[in-house]
């Protein structure tokens, strides 16, 4: 089964090149790995600690308990890999502790090896999901000690259906997981797999440390002169279809910030305006516009503290964004309907300052319905992220007790 599992990661490999021919991530994923082996780093520490994070919203989840680490070990080398470039090209613009940040070659035994070999890593971290076998299989056999950390199971995975016997396997070499659901666990233990406790979202930690560090953005305060500001966040072009008629013939100041700022995406979203527009890299003090389009990576996090109420994009392609961002703040959360894989937003939707939406016609009728009741949609919000809290030390206290560092 091994070696069905490595023909398709290969197979998987020769697909990607060939996108690269036309897709210009796909051709990041490949130039990322060039002349990979070349470029690593002399180790010299004894006590390597391995993260891997498919992507940025992982390596978000990762970092509290990198931090931790590190500041409770400094002499760790923190290693960080990732396998998508949406995460290698903006980690940087994270307050990180990395030591050395690369992408993880294709997982083949090769390359499992010599990557293991090199690094020699005593711990290694699987944050939130994508499992990887010949390098789990790799570690394992060094020596190494694996740990899964908010981790989220579904019945779809391949690790339930009658064909996933080699991916339990791979599961099988964990020391631990550390899961954010009970039905995540109880997934885990219908595989016999014991070793798993629901611990939460290191993400709520992320976002609590964030809120403490965030100031306010100028800019932004200078757009918004005091008035309530409606964010539309990391949007594609499926949620502007929606929200944008209301963008139109609101009187109210919107901020929008979207998913991909590459030119073609910022100037559509300008020409489906009918309020006058204006990019954040090209403010004046002087302008009357009122509409403002975040055309930056990095300041998304931080301009939700200005914001009144957001909505937050992904949710009409299952991919849904960060929600938990705005919520720190307060800010009541719209999103589409397609959030089925993230159980934040079922419990904010149960709680009453999530909501999910289809139409125009329903985000204007759930932006109203919020104002009439605003600041106690607002205050349990708030409370909610506070009471989630806390994942990463029951993580770490875990660790220590079981002599992990």
């Amino acid at each position: 089964m091994r070696f069905l599992y490595t023909f398709g990661v290969l197979c998987y490999g020769f697909i990607i090149r060939c996108a690269a021919l036309f897709s210009t991530k796909a051709k990041a994923w490949i130039e990322g790995r060039k002349d990979f082996w070349n470029q690593l780093p002399t180790i010299d520490s004894e006590n390597v600690v391995w993260f891997h994070c498919a992507s940025l919203g992982e390596f978000d989840q990762g970092l509290p308990l990198m931090k931790k680490i590190k500041s409770e070990h400094p002499t760790t080398f923190l290693l960080v890999t990732f396998f998508s470039p949406s995460g290698f090209q903006h980690y940087h613009k994270r307050e990180h502790p990395a030591d050395f940040v690369c992408y993880l070659p294709l997982d083949t035994p090769k390359n499992a090896s010599q990557f293991i070999r090199h690094f020699r890593p005593k711990t290694a971290f699987f944050v939130k999901y994508e499992f990887w076998g010949n390098y789990i299989e790799s570690a394992r056999n060094s020596g190494t000690m694996i740990y899964n950390v908010s981790g989220l199971f579904r019945p779809k995975h391949r690790f339930f259906k009658w064909y996933g016997s080699y991916f339990r396997e791979v599961l099988g070499h964990f020391s631990y997981f550390f899961v954010q659901d009970e039905r995540s666990k109880e997934l885990l233990m219908s595989i016999r797999l014991q070793n798993v406790s629901v611990i939460g979202d290191t993400r709520f930690d992320r976002v609590i440390e964030h809120k403490k560090k965030a100031e306010d953005n100028q800019i932004i305060e200078d757009f918004r002169q005091g008035n309530d500001l409606v964010i539309i966040g990391s949007s594609w072009s499926i949620d502007e279809t929606v929200v944008l008629p209301w963008v139109n013939s609101t009187e109210q100041k919107v901020l929008i910030a979207p998913h991909s700022i590459d030119e073609k995406h910022l100037t559509e979203i300008e020409q489906r305006c009918t309020r006058s527009t204006i990019r954040y890299t090209q403010w004046t003090s002087d302008t009357t516009a009122q509409v403002l389009i975040l055309d930056t990576i990095g300041h998304l996090a931080s301009a939700y503290k200005s914001g009144r109420i957001a909505y937050v994009g992904g949710g009409f392609t299952g991919s849904l964004h960060n929600i938990l961002e705005p919520a720190v703040f307060g800010l009541p959360v719209l999103f589409g309907p397609k959030h089925e894989r993230f159980p934040e937003a079922e419990r904010f939707i149960k709680g009453g300052f999530g909501f999910a939406i289809q139409t125009t016609e329903e985000f204007e009728t759930k932006l109203r319905e919020i104002e009439l009741n605003y600041q106690k949609i607002s205050t349990q919000e708030a409370r909610f992220v506070e009471e989630n809290a806390g994942a990463t030390d029951k993580i770490y206290a875990y660790l220590t007790a079981n002599s992990v560092f």
